[in-house]
């Protein structure tokens, strides 16, 4: 016999959140919601509040010292999560601050326990948890009656048959000995940080009782829709599920659309793998690139691209704008800076679910860590390799191009020393013939697959990219030596 307790989960309502929290809220569970001034704290129990109360799982909202309700809801009118025709339907506000001042710690406790009780919420919030402890130090020490209230309340939320949240300002999770945090079920943590001019808020799910979260911290933005967060992504050992997850065979080959390149990378460039295109400015990446999409489009094999050199405008002003037009090809837009590399994954893989998508172009590496927070550039390398993981586990095929300066007396792959992430590289260079620059390209590696070492030029046409002669086959009609342009 199964005597198994099943804990059903409540959705939240908030983007991102249920992925950190497992599945969802634990139902009757007991949370902190807990942070710097300014993190999203109130934001976030509003939003989850809105999301989550309905006239069979009423909300009770307490205010204690901090805002006055209807300050509170004026601003927080301004999200689209708020229902006014939720306002004393669903949920109920109630502000204690008058009975708090008296000082009777024990008749604020009657006072809340008979609301709850009169009201029968689902949910209750207790905002302003930490002004209560704050305002009882005097002269550096607390109010002993202040305390044991607080433990009090603590303690009485977790036996209520609802889910609750304390909500309150703290500087960081473990230099606090609040009894709390030892009774809370949940704890999320909320923080915002300044890095050159640019904040960055993240979040992170300290505790949940019962269920596995994902750890670490994960960024999260406060528009008018109010919180979304971005899960930061995790390198799996398994492939990815879901539509476009597929198994990946050496055998199965992604043809480049350029005539001639397929034969050099041994039959086409292997589905699953990374290809990056390394090259000075006017070499053609972004060229290559659009072959790459267009020819998956002739093969119904829909594509997407992050475009970080241009605008999705500029983008419909060149041959991009008829694959973009005919609907199979997506475009995230990467024009606002501060990003995360988990926001671009978010919206790379909404779109890859949208248009059912099998290559993805990120064009260039360059633009892409410009467009980054500085908090984030910092660990661009390891942000990259977190990217390309999860999108090659989605059985994806990506094409990355990279922008080297010319450079006269070395040889590079990579700006940011991340050539190694690459499964596959292609490098277009510049040559000098008889007075001429020339462009060439050589592929320099195709991961666990023969590949043509040939150094070929190529000329770029209306058609796109036509692959010429090899390099050396020019020696008999030429004299002298060409010079080869790193």
């Amino acid at each position: 016999m199964d005597n198994k307790v099943n804990i059903r989960r409540l959705a939240t309502g908030v983007p991102g959140l249920d992925n950190l929290l497992g599945g969802g809220l634990p139902e009757f569970s007991f949370n902190l919601i807990a942070g710097t001034p300014g993190s999203g704290k109130t934001t976030l129990a509003n939003q989850l509040m809105f999301s989550m109360a309905t006239p069979d799982n009423r909300a009770l909202f307490f205010t204690v010292l901090g805002e006055p309700a209807l300050k509170m809801l004026r601003y927080q009118q301004q999200f689209s999560f708020f229902d006014i025709d939720k306002v004393n339907e669903s949920v109920r506000f109630s502000n204690l601050s008058a009975e708090l001042l008296d000082g009777n710690f024990e008749q604020l406790i009657l006072h809340i326990s008979k609301e709850v009780r009169d009201y029968a919420p689902s949910l209750v919030f207790v905002d302003s948890f930490r002004s209560v402890a704050q305002s009882g130090k005097l002269e550096g020490r607390e109010n002993p009656a202040l305390r044991e209230f607080v433990q009090q309340l603590g303690i009485l939320m977790t036996s209520w048959q609802a889910t609750t949240f304390l909500i309150g300002e703290y500087l960081q999770p473990e230099a606090e000995a609040s009894p709390v945090f030892t009774v809370a079920d949940g704890i999320f943590w909320l923080t915002q940080s300044l890095h050159q001019n640019t904040i960055v808020r993240k979040i992170q799910v300290v505790k949940m009782r019962g269920q596995s979260q994902v750890t670490g911290l994960h960024t999260f933005r406060i528009s008018d829709k109010g919180i979304q967060i971005f899960p930061r992504a995790i390198v799996q050992k398994e492939p990815a599920s879901g539509a476009v997850a597929m198994v990946i065979t050496r055998n199965q080959r992604t043809p480049t659309g350029v005539i001639g390149l397929d034969e050099m990378l041994g039959g086409g460039l292997p589905v699953g793998y990374s290809l990056l295109v390394v090259g000075p400015s006017g070499s053609g990446k972004t060229i290559l690139a659009t072959q790459f999409l267009a020819e998956g489009i002739r093969r119904g094999e829909p594509g997407v691209i992050a475009a970080f050199e241009k605008s999705p405008s500029q983008l419909l002003n060149n041959k991009l704008h008829e694959l973009i037009q005919s609907g199979h090809i997506g475009v995230i837009n990467t024009r606002s800076l501060d990003l995360s590399i988990d926001e671009i994954l978010h919206d790379l893989i909404k779109e890859i679910n949208l248009k059912q998508a099998k290559r993805v172009v990120i064009d260039s590496l360059s633009g892409f860590e410009l467009a980054l927070a500085p908090e984030f550039q910092e660990d661009f390398r390891g942000s990259l390799y977190r990217l390309i993981a999860e999108l090659t586990n989605m059985g994806m095929t990506i094409l990355m191009t990279s922008e080297l300066e010319d450079r006269y007396t070395e040889l590079r792959f990579s700006p940011f020393g991340s050539a190694f992430l690459a499964d596959a590289i292609i490098v277009q260079r510049y040559i000098e013939i008889a007075s001429q620059f020339k462009r060439v390209l050589s592929v320099i590696k195709v991961r666990g697959s023969n590949h043509n070492k040939d150094i070929r030029l190529f000329d770029i046409t209306d058609d796109g990219i036509i692959i010429g002669k090899v390099l050396s086959e020019l020696s008999g009609i030429m004299s002298g030596r060409p010079t080869v342009i790193p």
